[in-house]
């Protein structure tokens, strides 16, 4: 192939990911806009007496779960720098903990520092992890690997994160996430380190401030648990060696994405563990193996199992829909149109789990297609969609179109250098 070849397909793909980043920008602000418009037909529906009162309760985890984190990451988006200002960010966008601890070391001794100093590794976010942090709180049983939400630095979440139980519940713990940096990068003034921190202490549940999610509070004086994470490894590393970057950033008093107060002195300890043994298989907690990991489908992002899970829930209700609209008008044409999207709808969302992208933006394309006629039925036609039947075919697009329209959901279909990095972490 000629080299005015290789020019001309680079510059088609270069055309093609322009269009995408496009076409998914309007979906992702299409998307609040829809959430907005049904979370208000929730409210607005359910301050009624009878069956529609549930739909309060149905309010509150649309509006939080899923409407506020998109309209905090639109607005956040906008506002928030994009270069390092010694803050993580939340899923939603939303300044997090401070950076207030570095590492100097591979991975292997990170990891034998920690283990050694009596941290445990906490598991990954996932459904079953999910479901076991939450039977411990119910039940009131020691969890001490429980996961641990993710917060974003240098755009990705913690590469792994340590933890220590307090009374042996999940609902009190010490913890510590820890991302690798990027090759070459260097901290504001010139410093060097291997690997940046977070370090707060858990002291119970309560709801966010800012997207009213249950989430975990933290105590206020990060400093204590910063000094904490420092002598654990000091004491159990003789050769641990730790600097302090003084006034690395202005002591202030400020909130985290949960709303928690926080109070900083502003110094950065760096700890040096080379001197640590390292942990066997500590390669596997962090580095290019989570790309093999993410490519499978039991990996894949939350936002993708929730999209595609309701997308198949609504395949489903669609087919039985047509078997017995079939049935009593004996093979309606209706009936066969409605078949045909049910196995459409089922075909793309499995297209979306095995991270088609074009499968994923047919999917979102057709849920926004739904969502503006049903607003405009609504809004013109003033003809409230406040059937169950109609409040399930609207909420299930419009739920399809925020899942599916994240920036999680785009970069499994697209596998976007954002993802994961090779020789940063993920």
């Amino acid at each position: 192939m000629g080299h005015t070849d290789q020019v001309s397909l680079g510059t088609t793909e270069d055309q093609e990911r322009s269009w995408g980043r496009v076409l998914d920008g309007g979906f992702f602000a299409f998307s609040g806009v829809a959430g907005a418009w049904f979370a208000y037909v929730l409210l607005r529906d359910g301050v009624r007496p009878g069956w529609p009162t549930l739909l309060l309760l149905v309010f509150w985890v649309f509006f939080s779960y899923l409407v506020l984190p998109r309209v905090h990451r639109i607005l956040t988006a906008i506002y928030l720098p994009g270069y390092f200002v010694g803050r993580t960010r939340t899923s939603a966008g939303l300044l997090g903990d401070p950076v207030n601890l570095g590492f100097v070391g591979d991975a292997g001794q990170v990891h034998g520092a920690l283990t050694r100093a009596g941290w445990t590794l906490a598991d990954e976010v996932g459904m079953s992890s999910a479901a076991g942090i939450v039977r411990s709180v119910l039940q009131r049983r020691s969890y001490p690997a429980a996961p641990i939400s993710p917060l974003h630095l240098f755009d990705r979440r913690q590469d792994f994160a340590y933890e220590q139980e307090v009374a042996g519940t999940a609902l009190r713990r010490h913890h510590i996430r820890v991302w690798r940096c990027p090759d070459g990068w260097l901290l504001p003034g010139g410093f060097r380190t291997d690997w940046l921190g977070a370090a707060t202490f858990d002291r119970g549940v309560g709801l966010s401030l800012f997207t009213l999610q249950v989430t975990h509070r933290i105590e206020e004086d990060i400093d204590v648990e910063r000094d904490f994470v420092v002598a654990s490894v000091c004491a159990a590393v003789p050769g641990a060696e730790v600097r302090v970057i003084e006034n690395f950033s202005s002591g202030y008093h400020h909130r985290n994405g949960g709303g928690d107060r926080i109070r900083t002195d502003g110094d950065l300890p760096i700890l040096d563990v080379r001197a640590a043994p390292p942990r066997e298989g500590a390669h596997l907690a962090g580095g290019a193996h989570l790309a093999a990991r993410r490519a499978r489908v039991g990996d894949a992002p939350e936002s993708v199992l929730v999209g595609v899970g309701v997308a198949l829930a609504r395949s489903a209700a669609y087919g039985v829909g047509a078997v017995v609209y079939a049935a009593r008008e004996s093979g309606s044409a209706p009936a066969v149109l409605v078949a045909v999207l049910a196995v459409a709808e089922a075909v793309l969302a499995v297209a979306v789990l095995a991270a088609r992208n074009w499968a994923r933006l047919v999917l979102v394309g057709g849920c926004s297609v739904a969502a503006v006629t049903t607003m405009v039925v609504s809004v013109v036609g003033h003809r409230p969609p406040v059937g169950l039947g109609e409040l399930l075919a609207a909420g299930g697009s419009i739920i399809v179109l925020l899942a599916l329209s994240s920036p999680e959901a785009r970069d499994w279909a697209t596998a976007r250098p954002s993802v994961v990095r090779p020789g940063v972490g993920a």
